[in-house]
C-alpha cells in the first residue's frame, strides 16, 4: 500500500460511475478525496463510498459554487480539484508528492492539461497547451462563482508546472449532444444575466466563423476527423447559445439552468 501524503482531492459528481474507479486509481496518493454528487442514477455514489471517499450529496449549484461545496469539505492545507473524467499520470502524482512534502514557493500550480477526444490526443485550436489551476492552497484558492466555465482563483504565486492533467472527454456523439445543450443553455443563462443580446441571425452568422476560426486558422485539421468533428460540435454549442439567448431576450425561455450537471 502506497503512502498516503496529506493532500485533499476534490470532485463533483453525476452519474460518472463509468469514470470513477479509474479517476480513483490516479488519486489513491492522497490521504481525502471529497465526492459532491448531485444526484446520480447510476452507481455513483457506492462506487465513491467503497473507495473510501468522503461523499456528500447536495442540490446542483452551477459547477463554480458546486466545486466550491466540496473544497469547503476538505480538511488539508492542499486541494487539488479535479473533474471525474481526468487523470493524473504517475510522473504528475510523484510532482504533487514532492510539493506537497516540501515547504511550497507557490500559493497554487497550473498544469497543462491533455485533451483527449475519440482516442486522439488533440493538440490544436487551442486545445493544447489548456492550461488550468487545479493545485491550490485552501486558505489562498477558491472557485468563481460561474455557472459554467468555472476557475479556481488564487491570491498569491501562481508557479507553471510541466507535467500534465489527462482529460478524457465524453466521445460518445449522443452524450456530447447532450452536453452542448446543457453547455449553451448555461451561457445562455449567464450572458442574459451580463446584458447581453442576440438575435437567431447573429448566432447562423456566428457558427460559420467559430467552425472557420478553430478549423482553419487554429489548426483543428491537423487532429484528423477529431478534430473536423470537435470544430463541428464547437460551432453548433456557439449556435445554440446565442440563439438560446436570444429566445430569452423575446422572453421565451428560461434563464435559470442551476440544474443542468454535467
Amino acid at each position: 500500500m502506497q503512502l498516503r501524503i496529506p493532500l485533499s482531492v476534490a470532485v463533483i459528481t453525476k452519474d460518472e460511475a463509468e469514470n470513477l474507479p479509474a479517476f480513483l486509481r490516479s488519486v489513491s496518493f492522497a490521504d481525502q478525496i471529497v465526492v459532491v454528487d448531485s444526484g446520480s442514477s447510476d452507481a455513483t455514489v457506492e462506487i465513491a463510498a467503497a473507495g473510501g471517499c468522503e461523499v456528500f450529496v447536495e442540490p446542483w449549484q452551477g459547477f463554480g459554487p458546486q466545486k466550491q461545496i466540496a473544497v469547503n469539505r476538505c480538511r488539508n492545507d492542499w486541494v487539488l480539484i479535479l473533474d471525474a473524467d481526468e487523470r493524473i499520470p504517475p510522473e504528475t502524482a510523484e510532482m504533487i508528492k514532492k510539493i506537497v512534502s516540501r515547504l511550497p514557493e507557490a500559493a497554487g500550480y497550473s498544469f497543462p492539461r491533455k485533451n483527449y477526444f475519440q482516442g486522439r490526443w488533440i493538440r490544436h485550436a487551442g486545445w493544447w497547451p489548456d492550461r488550468v489551476v487545479r493545485l491550490f492552497r485552501k486558505d489562498r484558492g477558491y472557485l468563481s462563482s460561474a455557472l459554467v466555465h468555472e476557475s479556481v482563483q488564487v491570491t498569491g504565486t501562481v508557479v507553471s508546472l510541466g507535467l500534465p492533467i489527462e482529460h478524457f472527454t465524453e466521445s460518445r456523439l449522443g452524450e456530447v449532444l447532450k452536453k452542448i445543450d446543457r453547455y449553451s443553455t448555461l451561457g445562455a443563462g449567464e450572458a442574459l444575466a451580463a446584458g447581453r443580446r442576440s438575435t437567431v441571425w447573429g448566432a447562423a452568422c456566428r457558427a460559420p466563423l467559430v467552425f472557420f476560426h478553430n478549423y482553419f486558422l487554429r489548426g483543428g485539421f491537423l487532429d484528423g476527423r477529431q478534430g473536423l468533428t470537435l470544430a463541428v460540435t464547437d460551432a453548433i454549442n456557439k449556435f445554440f447559445k446565442y440563439a438560446k439567448l436570444a429566445e430569452l431576450n423575446e422572453g421565451r425561455g428560461t434563464p435559470d439552468a442551476r440544474d443542468h450537471n454535467s
